[in-house]
């Protein structure tokens, strides 16, 4: 498995793409990844898989384009910023996407101590906790507030009190300060190899090709297959597919159908195997599977997009099922369903 090393004067077009669409989120690069050509899928979805880390200065330098050159096209009558910002917000969690926004920072500009943004908590500590109890406060202002608790923490007990009630009272400081500050921690970071953004491109891209067109996921995975072998091999196991709802409990099972509308049901069962036919009859009661049979006999010719396009809604019904605690869904041989 490739291990790429990535560097801000050394990014390739397909590599910043990569990075970019691996931070803004699955839902946007699915669309983007709809009307792209299909050499440039492949590329993308290349550099997507072999990404493990995102240093805070390529992330920085990466956004920093993208705005520069959204602001400086004129026929694009919009704010770049205020672009990348709906795009986050609807793309990210909350918590993603106000850490994004610490790293970029606002009007293109530096925000105070953004290289800590993504440095694991117990390395910052290492850094901060020899500063005065004043200091530590200030930085975990300006920090995520996940990121700051995490922090606090890991932080001595005879210190936290007093560094939460001085974030309490920390009113106004002068900037200079901040920015002196911001300087001295670069310095300390700089000497301990800098801060990194964790990525399993792997699972991101797995999940991305979950939600596009079949021709899409294969073409992007043969790709890869030329490239590495292993590789596609572990974003394929990864997938989750329509089949894989197979393995999980009748229990549950019933739990996904009772949350999927009944026409959605009847398309995804066009190209389905007959022991998934046979679990879902068998997992309906008496009645339902007779008017679901009945159903599929006068449906006509369906598009195989719509198809999959079914199967697709039911898988994301199970994966929100499994978000609220409900389901467990793995992939691989020796996992385990329940």
């Amino acid at each position: 498995m490739a291990n790429i090393k990535l560097s801000t004067d050394k990014l390739t077009g397909p590599q910043k793409a990569a990075i970019f669409l691996l931070t803004i989120g699955e839902e946007f690069t699915t669309t983007f990844f709809k009307n792209l050509d299909e050499k440039n899928i492949k590329k993308i979805g290349q550099h997507m898989s072999e990404i493990n880390h995102i240093p805070s200065d390529v992330l920085n330098s990466v956004m920093d384009e993208f705005l520069t050159n959204v602001k400086g096209d004129r026929d694009i009558m919009i704010s770049g910023e205020n672009f990348l910002k709906q795009v986050v917000n609807k793309s990210l969690d909350k918590t993603t996407a106000s850490e994004i926004f610490k790293v970029i920072g606002g009007e293109g500009g530096s925000v105070p101590f953004s290289d800590l943004a993504y440095m694991p908590a117990d390395k910052l500590v290492g850094i901060i906790q020899g500063e005065h109890p004043q200091t530590i406060a200030l930085v975990l202002s300006y920090l995520p507030h996940e990121k700051a608790a995490e922090v606090l923490k890991l932080i001595s007990e005879e210190v936290k009190v007093d560094i939460a009630l001085r974030i309490v009272k920390i009113g106004q400081v002068d900037i200079d300060v901040v920015n002196e500050l911001d300087k001295v921690l670069k310095k300390e970071i700089s000497k301990i190899g800098g801060s990194t953004k964790k990525i399993d491109g792997i699972e991101i891209l797995a999940n991305i090709l979950n939600a596009v067109d079949g021709n899409t996921e294969e073409l992007v995975l043969s790709h890869i297959e030329e490239e590495d072998d292993s590789l596609a091999e572990m974003v394929r196991q990864k997938m989750f597919v329509f089949e894989d709802l197979l393995q999980v409990e009748n229990r549950n099972f019933r739990d996904i159908l009772q949350n999927v509308d009944n026409q959605i049901l009847i398309k995804a069962l066009k190209t389905t195997s007959e022991e998934m036919k046979n679990k879902i009859f068998s997992n309906l009661s008496e009645r339902a599977s007779e008017m679901l049979k009945e159903d599929m006999e006068v449906m006509g010719p369906v598009k195989l997009s719509e198809v999959e396009e079914a199967q697709q809604e039911i898988i994301k019904t199970a994966k929100r099922l499994e978000s609220e605690g409900k389901i467990v869904l793995a992939k691989g041989s020796d996992d385990v369903f329940v």
